[in-house]
């Protein structure tokens, strides 16, 4: 299930349509209160939020949706006015999975929706992993330090999981924007805030992931090796 938050009626069936014929579930809700209700009733795949809503703007949605264990795991993309650059860096930095600016195609649209789709089934079809104080089950999204549990967001997630795979070889930037950013984003910045934001939450377990100036980020061995 799919839920789109979009005031604009003409758009929110436009979009409804174009995701149904691709074979999704989606359910359009014109205000931030009836898609909290839709929340308690079902949890869905992925989230499309417009930031400019009536009772409650789009990025303060996506705020508390992080600041809950039960909804920061679900990938969110934002639906953003063309040309508001402060609003898609604003989202991406808060833990926004991708965006997109309207005017948009369905094109677009769909191909998005599939990659953000696509990689977050794919952080959820590995093994444990358990080095240092650090344990992640993705299958049950179970992640710990030292037996507490750890509440990351889908990107910051998606990241450690790139890392875990890595078997502790060096992930380049490039890898690490495309494998979690998807092929449309071009901006770093916000990659090395989220890894600060992933040391700070995993407290003890953050010392595992070393800066390879340059180059990009490992997880566990030492800085140099």
């Amino acid at each position: 299930m799919i839920y789109f938050v979009e005031d604009d009626a003409n758009i929110r069936k436009l979009v409804c349509y174009a995701l149904e014929k691709e074979g999704y579930a989606i359910k359009g809700c014109s205000l931030p209160s009836e898609f909290w209700q839709e929340l308690k009733n079902e949890k869905p795949q992925l989230i499309l939020l417009d930031i400019m809503l009536p009772e409650e703007d789009g990025l303060s949605i996506l705020g508390k949706l992080q600041a809950e264990s039960s909804t920061s795991n679900i990938p969110v993309i934002m639906i953003t006015a063309k040309g508001s650059e402060f609003d898609k860096v604003t989202g991406l930095d808060m833990g926004a999975d991708d965006y997109i600016a309207k005017p948009f195609g369905m094109t677009e649209l769909t191909s998005r929706v599939r990659a953000v789709l696509r990689r977050y089934e794919k952080t959820n079809k590995v093994k444990e992993y358990k080095i240092g104080d650090l344990y992640v089950n993705p299958e049950k999204h179970i992640i710990e330090v030292s037996g507490k549990e750890v509440n990351l967001s889908f990107k910051e997630y998606s990241l450690l999981m790139v890392l875990l795979e890595a078997e502790g070889n060096v992930v380049s930037r490039d890898t690490l924007l495309t494998r979690v950013w998807g092929e449309f984003y071009d901006e770093s910045r916000t990659l090395d805030v989220h890894i600060r934001k992933l040391r700070m939450k995993l407290e003890t377990a953050g010392e595992l992931i070393h800066t390879v100036k340059n180059i990009g980020y490992k997880l566990g061995g030492n800085e140099n090796g």
